[in-house]
């Protein structure tokens, strides 16, 4: 598998900026072989892609394309903290809230648009365990927000 960096490239993505924290945060926090990306919101250059609950004025696809933001911004963190995306051993778990009507269920497949690019990045390594949660709302008037824990390689022979 090419690095993830290249594979982003060649499906016409780019990490983008940072998106710094909206309140008292930081972005990624490592501990031992393991980094936690806060939660990340489908921002891109500043702005929402949507805003908006899920069965009311975003649709599943409109969603899905937001949670794969969120993983490009939880990637550009990843990075930030780590300085390359090539010593992801594996991502461990991906959290991703929907905000939502109470009779709406299709989180799962909202969920997807992070998980399918992120197996697309890093292959078997980029399988992970996940949960997918509805919730009235989230900040900026959200309709996604995703968290990641990603395990990193070893360095060899240290």
């Amino acid at each position: 598998m090419s690095h993830p960096e290249q594979r982003l490239m060649e499906l016409g993505l780019k990490l983008p900026e940072v998106v710094p924290p909206v309140a008292t945060y930081v972005s990624a926090v490592r501990s031992g072989d393991h980094v936690y990306v806060s939660g990340q919101v489908p921002l891109q250059e500043g702005q929402l892609i949507a805003a908006g609950r899920l069965g009311d004025t975003i649709s599943v696809e409109l969603g899905y394309e937001c949670a794969r933001q969120c993983a490009l911004n939880a990637l550009a963190a990843l990075k930030a903290e780590v300085g390359d995306l090539a010593r992801v051993a594996r991502v461990v778990k991906a959290l991703v809230f929907v905000a939502s009507t109470a009779d709406f269920t299709r989180h799962p497949r909202v969920g997807d648009g992070a998980s399918d690019l992120l197996r697309g990045l890093f292959g078997d390594a980029g399988r992970h365990a996940r949960s997918a949660v509805g919730v009235m709302a989230l900040p900026l008037n959200s309709p996604v927000e995703l968290e990641l824990l990603v395990e990193l390689r070893r360095p060899s022979g240290g």
